[in-house]
């Protein structure tokens, strides 16, 4: 016993120094060596992404090759690995070549805990008596990790393998990877649809882990199967998304089960007692909301006010409050506007995709709550300011306070017609990405000599978000524009990943390396 632990550590210690110049000879331990065994010699992704590790990158920065060993990543896919080779070889910047190598496969590479393709039906008995629902489980299904914590957020899974989708329909095994993140998102949501971030499913027999906090939220909610109960439109949001990039990539219906039909159903309900004032308008009674949330903390970001309520929000507006924002912040006026477009996009996408499959009735009841967001945003979300005329507020009440500045996180103000709210060259858009883009303008864009870009209250007053640069680059016709941004996350990203944030006077200084939802932009 005692000699296979020690063939275990050294295995795990060659991996973390090996130190080959080639592509592909970073496996020490091929020698026909257990599979099993062999994976309990990889080392935590964690630390494995805070070393150098050789090839390095051709170009001036020298960026390692930060993949795991074949053998220890979660997933893998011949049709990911072909565009990562046609790509890279094509790109005449090395630098910006291998941080894409990394970041391209990452989360196939790191964050894939649970998969099963569902061919194999186990009697409902193998689970347990609470899986006898009808569906419960079945099919092929996933569970993505937001990387360095081990627990799967809607709103990042569904980003992380957004890269992915025009890949499945030529890759069978990454469309059941893509089908079972579905089902697993449409389970999730079924169970605790104003949570935002989950344990794994019972079914993977993967342990639960504590997040470390002390929260009172009501609906209460089962502590081994929610990691955090922040409630986040853009977290319902995201779960419609994964389905419709899916359909609109592969055409598959396979995910198009009572389950999905069960999920969409709870997901109506929610944004229907969220959209509810909190004082009535026609007898000024107070209305207690379903959704209440407190935190024993000292930060006041992680907690709402008023007894876990939030502040009033008035009705009539067609918008939905939001308890918290894509940052895990919580909101300080409820309607959270980059989250209702999000909404009201995925909305109406979903109605188009119901509409298809011949389900009229839903559709048209999706559509019209999407118009009515939508048409909300219009009336309640544009407000006008002193110098930049008529903007995007980021959050309002519907008593005419707004807050006006931009987070780096996504759905963001800077990512409207990323997320096909509007077009780049809509005008109110055009003068809100002057506005948020700007010191004078954005409370929260940073600037110094190291790096510039959209941060947020999440992190602190110094550290931007690269994902603002990159969103930045996304939503500019500006040739230097983009170049610049390009060249500032490049110039960042010495370990060969995209961080969380970068602080504005050193780029040594950073949080979080391992976030494949970032690697995703």
């Amino acid at each position: 016993m005692r000699r296979a632990r020690t063939t275990i550590v050294l295995a795990a210690l060659a991996v973390i120094g090996s130190a080959t110049e080639a592509y592909g000879e970073q496996d020490v331990l091929g020698f026909n060596m257990d599979p099993d065994r062999y994976k309990a010699a990889c080392p935590d992704y964690r630390h494995y992404s805070m070393v150098t590790h050789r090839p390095l990158s051709k170009g001036p920065l020298s960026l390692p090759f930060q993949r795991p060993s074949p053998q220890c990543r979660t997933f893998s896919s011949s049709a990911v690995e072909k565009v990562i080779e046609d790509l890279s070889s094509k790109m005449e910047d090395k630098d910006l070549a291998r941080i894409f190598e990394n970041a391209f496969p990452n989360t196939l590479d790191t964050t894939v805990r649970w998969h099963v393709d569902g061919k194999v039906k186990k009697p409902r008995s193998y689970w347990g008596d609470e899986y006898n629902d009808e569906g419960h489980w079945d099919g092929a299904q996933s569970f993505i990790v937001t990387g360095d914590i081990n627990a799967e957020w809607l709103r990042d899974s569904t980003h992380q393998l957004a890269q992915y989708q025009t890949l499945a329909k030529k890759d069978k095994e990454l469309q059941s990877l893509i089908l079972g993140a579905i089902n697993t998102q449409a389970e999730f949501v079924i169970e605790s649809p104003y949570c935002n971030a989950f344990q794994p499913p019972p079914p993977s027999q993967v342990d639960p882990v504590s997040n470390g906090q002390d929260d009172s939220v009501h609906p209460a909610y089962e502590p081994t199967r929610v990691f955090e109960c922040k409630y986040e439109i853009d977290s319902l949001a995201s779960f419609l998304a994964l389905g419709n990039q899916f359909y609109k990539n592969t055409g598959s219906k396979d995910f198009l089960h009572s389950r999905w039909y069960t999920a969409v159903e709870t997901l109506l309900l929610v944004l229907e007692e969220q959209a509810t004032p909190t004082f009535d308008p026609k007898t000024g009674r107070f209305n207690s909301n379903e959704y209440l949330f407190r935190r024993k903390t000292h930060a006041g970001t992680e907690t709402l006010n008023l007894n876990g309520l939030g502040n009033p929000l008035n009705g009539g507006t067609g918008l939905v409050r939001s308890a918290f924002r894509p940052s895990d912040d919580a909101t300080i006026l409820g309607f959270f506007i980059p989250g209702n477009a999000f909404m009201s996009v995925e909305l109406k996408r979903t109605a188009e995709m119901l509409k298809g499959v011949g389900k009229t009735d839903l559709a048209k009841r999706m559509q019209t709550k999407g118009e009515e967001i939508e048409k909300g945003i219009w009336e309640h979300g544009v407000v006008s300011h002193k110098r930049y005329g008529p903007v995007f507020a980021f959050e309002v009440d519907g008593y005419g306070s707004s807050i006006i500045m931009d987070d780096a996180n996504l759905p963001s103000l800077l990512a409207l017609p990323a997320m096909g709210f509007l077009e780049k060259d809509d005008k109110v858009y055009q003068n809100t990405r002057k506005m948020i883009l700007e010191r004078e303008g954005n409370p929260y864009f940073m600037d110094g000599r190291a790096f510039a870009g959209i941060g947020g209250p999440h992190i602190g007053l110094q550290y931007p978000w690269p994902m603002s640069r990159l969103m930045q680059a996304m939503t500019s016709d500006d040739d230097e524009e983009i170049l610049d941004s390009l060249r500032a996350v490049r110039s960042s990203s010495r370990l060969g990943l995209v961080h969380e944030s970068i602080h504005v006077e050193r780029v040594a200084d950073y949080t979080r390396k391992q976030t494949p939802s970032l690697q995703t932009l």
